[in-house]
């Protein structure tokens, strides 16, 4: 079994498209909306770890960032951070194109996400 690591960070914030712009003019990053469920994704070249932007909810009036954790079994990673103290946000669910996903705030109140990629 592989150890769980960081494989995505996002954006959350109240003007995605401004944010993600910014970043893609900033570091000359390839953005795309190319996707299912049209994520703005940045990708920086091969020697970092790609992310994105997500618009945040209408109440949201700060962008924060996530991280994404690869797990090999979404509902043990969740059952475990419960029992550690963290909070469900999204329960585990299936995503279009086949990740599986559940994201959580984490005891200091900091959200994340754990995902077994399909």
């Amino acid at each position: 079994m592989s150890t769980p690591a960081v494989i995505r960070w996002q954006i959350v914030a109240p003007d995605a498209a401004g944010t993600a712009s910014f970043y893609q003019k900033l570091f000359g990053w390839e953005l795309s909306q190319d996707n299912a469920m049209g994520y703005r994704e940045l990708k920086g070249g091969s020697n970092g770890i790609d992310g994105g932007v997500w618009p945040g909810p209408p109440q949201q009036d700060r962008a924060f960032v996530q991280l994404t954790i690869s797990v090999p079994d979404v509902k043990a990673y969740v059952a475990k951070a419960e029992g550690m103290g963290a909070k469900v946000i999204v329960p585990p669910s299936m995503l279009p194109d086949g990740d599986e996903m559940a994201v959580l705030l984490d005891p200091a109140s900091m959200p994340f996400i754990v995902v077994k990629l399909g």
